[in-house]
């Protein structure tokens, strides 16, 4: 039970030392930070399916599939956030119609 507390513990320290961490992340590397993240979080994913796919019984066998849904999703949504953020950085071309009019 000791070393259940101490994980515990553990657990909310990081909590909180990742949120300081993220919060003090300038605007400028919020892309790159999500890249990485999607990084760790496709490693995450293959672990999960490793995890389960040596499942023995049942209890096991649905944490790793619940594991595996919820680690798909982040990693899908966090390409997703990261190709729209991308999206801003790109120069905006002018529509063809309106530069054919212009020029007239």
């Amino acid at each position: 039970m000791d070393s259940g507390v101490a994980l515990l513990t553990i657990f909310i320290l990081s909590i909180f030392v990742g949120f300081e961490v993220v919060s003090k992340v300038s605007t400028v590397l919020h892309t790159p930070l999500m890249s990485g993240a999607n990084a760790i979080h496709g490693i995450v994913l293959v672990g999960a399916i490793l995890v389960t796919g040596n499942a023995d019984t049942t209890l096991p066998l649905v944490l790793g599939l619940i594991a595996i849904v919820l680690a798909t999703i982040n990693l899908v949504g966090g390409f997703a956030v990261t190709d729209r953020m991308l999206e801003m950085f790109k120069p905006k071309k002018a529509p063809k119609a309106d530069s054919q009019e212009a020029s007239k």
